[in-house]
């Protein structure tokens, strides 16, 4: 299960990253590249859709990161230690008789 949250992290992160790269602080990045006024979707259109991506999948990445703190393996070693250190029963003398 760790393994399969720390794979989504990974896609979701690779993902907000190539949505914000796209993105120009300025307004322009890929809606610049679609101003022709006979598009179908228009330039505000790709800004809100690039937006509401980047919203999106920072919550995504967010609840993933605290669903890893749950699906984290747990390692009973700790328990296993701290009953092996515990000191044996005194050993009861042998009576020879």
């Amino acid at each position: 299960m760790y393994v399969f949250v720390s794979i989504l992290i990974l896609i979701v992160c690779v993902l907000l990253a190539l949505v914000v790269l796209v993105q120009n602080s300025k307004g322009g990045g890929l809606a610049s590249n679609f101003a022709g006024s006979s598009q179908i979707m228009s330039v505000r259109k790709t800004a809100d859709f690039l937006e509401k991506a980047t919203w999106t999948l920072a919550i995504i990445l967010l609840v993933l990161s605290l669903m890893s703190v749950f699906a984290i393996p747990r390692n009973n070693a700790q328990v296993q230690t701290q009953q092996t250190n515990q000191p044996a029963a005194p050993m009861q003398p042998m009576h020879n008789n």
